[in-house]
């Protein structure tokens, strides 16, 4: 079954591109297989039953079009995958699907609309495998099915070469939706349950804040970056590989960054250990070349933005495989850290930070990569993939519980829909706790207090709109 709701977009495009999604099985010439997930790794309960399956879409608009990997989007896929189990326990997780960020040549070839049905296709294909299928670990579930449905994103999408992350971006609501149905099946009432003991040492802290990144896309102009400062962020994500030549776009970086450190540089904040604004760069592999790079970074030097500088997120193109040990910064590893194998290659090229994404790689790939991380004493955040409230609740949870990054004394996670989102208040009201004094941020900070982790930020919380996309199936009509 597939529920679409054609909100704030013309009935012609969205109906259109989600009716080519399920049209896609059979261009490809693909048969759904009937393989039965065996899920032997991880924690295991009962053995579940999955009756029924469903997917739904949602669209929803951004304010104006945001700017990464020298391309725009314009808003985002809202996905919902839908189990029924045998005992007639039916429980939903949700995903916000970017192909411009997981995979930007599914973006080139096919746009925006086009590109976002492929991945739609993806995860009514993942769907289709868990019908009638059996598991007792949401782990397992991931490991057994995951070839099977790369080998069909990159059939459908014409991409031999088709990067790993565009597959798990688009498992995310199917994994949250495993996730929640082996909680309620197995009576677990807390996030931390949800956490098998091989990989919680990964996850030792109950922080009682969570610093707040924002995000500086393209277009936002200074004031908007001295705004935020103003209302106490200190961490900025400052997005840089601009369009153009490699030529343009350091140039254009360079003059960004020199824009910016002027307007917001001599501020100051309680919560950094160096008492400065931290900035977070993030050039999604826009950068060729480890002497543009360099040059870079001796720009920053020179304009005195140095000891401002906590990281470079994937700076280079990630078939470059670049040694980053004689880079004088922190270089983070996001989208290139598909799974805990490449992680460890990362780790190997002298990558000194990851961004975890239980938002954009899943929850069970999540924490893989965590485990991966912790073993080799590297520091992680949560970055955000411009999700909805409920999606920037699991990050909370990880951010949560991670080791505190360097120069802070508490976790980080990035949150940016509300810059983004058109009807981000209208999101908010989706969340089974909507009015929640943990989803504020104060001063830079998110306050985590005891009903924080009580109510597991809502997470394992089913959300009466998101259920309700789903109303005819769980009558039977």
């Amino acid at each position: 079954m597939k529920v679409i709701n054609e909100k704030m977009m013309s009935r012609r495009n969205f109906i259109g591109a989600a009716l080519q999604a399920s049209a896609l099985a059979g261009i490809a010439g693909l048969k759904v297989s009937c393989a039965r997930p065996a899920g032997g790794r991880g924690t295991s309960g009962r053995k579940i039953v999955i009756r029924d399956t469903a997917a739904a879409i949602e669209y929803e608009p951004l304010i104006a079009p945001m700017g990464f990997k020298g391309r725009y989007i314009t808003g985002l896929w809202q996905t919902a995958a839908w189990l029924k189990s045998d005992r007639d326990i039916q429980k939903v997780g949700l995903g916000t699907q970017s192909i411009l960020w997981s995979d930007a040549s599914v973006f080139a070839a096919y746009g925006e609309t086009k590109g976002n049905a492929l991945m739609y296709a993806v995860t009514e294909y993942a769907l289709k495998l868990l019908k009638g299928s059996s598991f007792e670990s949401p782990v397992g579930v991931l490991e057994d099915i995951f070839d099977d449905v790369y080998r069909y994103g990159k059939k459908i999408t014409g991409n031999p070469d088709l990067r790993k992350t565009f597959v798990l971006n688009a498992l995310v609501c199917v994994d949250l939706a495993l996730w929640s149905l082996y909680a309620a099946e197995n009576g677990i009432t807390s996030f931390d349950g949800l956490i098998p003991p091989e990989y919680r040492p990964a996850f030792p802290c109950r922080h009682e804040s969570v610093a707040a990144i924002p995000l500086m896309s393209y277009n936002v102009p200074p004031e908007g970056i001295s705004r935020a400062v103003e209302e106490g962020y200190f961490f900025l994500k400052i997005k840089i590989g601009e369009e153009g030549t490699q030529k343009e776009m350091l140039q254009k970086d360079m003059d960004r960054l020199s824009t910016i450190h002027k307007a917001v540089g001599r501020c100051r904040s309680s919560h950094t250990q160096n008492g400065k604004l931290l900035y977070y760069l993030d050039a999604n592999g826009r950068y060729e070349k480890k002497e543009t790079l360099m040059r870079l970074v001796d720009h920053i030097r020179k304009i005195g933005a140095l000891d401002h500088l906590a990281m470079i997120e994937e700076p280079f193109p990630e078939q470059m495989e670049t040694d980053v040990r004689d880079i004088p910064v922190r270089i983070a590893a996001d989208e290139s850290a598909h799974t805990e194998k490449d992680t460890l290659e990362r780790i190997e090229m002298g990558y000194s930070a990851v961004a975890l994404k239980a938002i954009a790689k899943t929850w069970s790939m999540t924490m893989k990569i965590a485990r991966v991380v912790k073993e080799h004493h590297i520091p992680c955040l949560c970055a955000d993939l411009t999700v909805n409230p409920v999606l920037v609740d699991w990050n909370r949870n990880v951010a949560a519980r991670l080791d505190p990054f360097p120069g802070l004394n508490t976790g980080l996670m990035e949150t940016n829909g509300h810059q983004n989102y058109k009807n981000w208040e209208q999101m908010r009201a989706y969340h089974p706790f909507p009015d929640a004094p943990w989803q504020s941020c104060q001063n830079g900070l998110y306050r985590l207090e005891n009903d924080f982790y009580a109510k597991s930020g809502g997470v394992l919380t089913d959300p009466p709109h998101y259920l309700a996309l789903f109303k005819r199936a769980t009558s039977g009509e």
